[in-house]
């Protein structure tokens, strides 16, 4: 069996984000099988103008959308704000659902997992990504929910994952993550 390729993008932009320490702690925990790529170029991303997207979109949208298409499944990790995901995902994912019912996010597998320091995790951000993956007909991951509360206990200061319970739940959600995949390139 080959090995999975997973990109895995983070919703935050912060230097020591909690959400890319958790995507480098799939990287590192990923089960046997399993190949992480961390996506770093949200913030090359412009936003959102119909008028530029055309058959040759700007550069870091083209290879965006170039990363998620060669990737068999996506692991994004969000921060929530204001009870959603960030601007800089929403924008990066509205660019790689174009054109619609062709895009690079047609039927994609798809994990979510998110980091917060508050008691709820991220929850409500988690929500309003499974909503937008509707249009995409993506296959949204839905057990185990990832949302690593007071995220401050779990990581120590360099950003390394302390948490082990943590460090399971993350391999657990790639391992269902691979379910997925696996069963749609079996129907296809």
């Amino acid at each position: 069996m080959s090995e999975l390729k997973i990109l895995a993008i983070s919703g935050s932009l912060r230097t020591q984000s909690h959400n890319s320490a958790l995507l480098r702690a799939a990287q590192k925990f990923a089960p046997e099988g399993f190949a992480v790529d961390l996506y770093d170029g949200l913030r090359e991303i412009p936003s959102y103008d119909q008028d530029h997207d055309t058959d040759t979109p700007p550069a870091p949208v083209a290879e965006l959308r170039r990363r998620i298409t060669e990737a068999d499944g996506l692991l994004i990790a969000t921060p929530e704000y204001n009870y959603g995901i960030p601007g800089v995902l929403k924008n990066a994912l509205d660019w790689a659902s174009r054109p619609g019912g062709r895009s690079s996010l047609n039927g994609k597998p798809i994990a979510l997992a998110g980091t917060a320091m508050s008691n709820f995790g991220t929850v409500r951000a988690q929500l309003a990504l499974r909503q937008m993956f509707l249009w995409t007909d993506s296959q949204v991951v839905t057990k185990p929910e990832v949302l690593v509360f007071r995220s401050q206990d779990r990581f120590d200061q360099a950003g390394h994952l302390t948490d082990e319970t943590t460090v399971v739940l993350l391999q657990d959600l790639l391992k269902a993550l691979g379910h997925k995949i696996r069963s749609s390139q079996a129907a296809a």
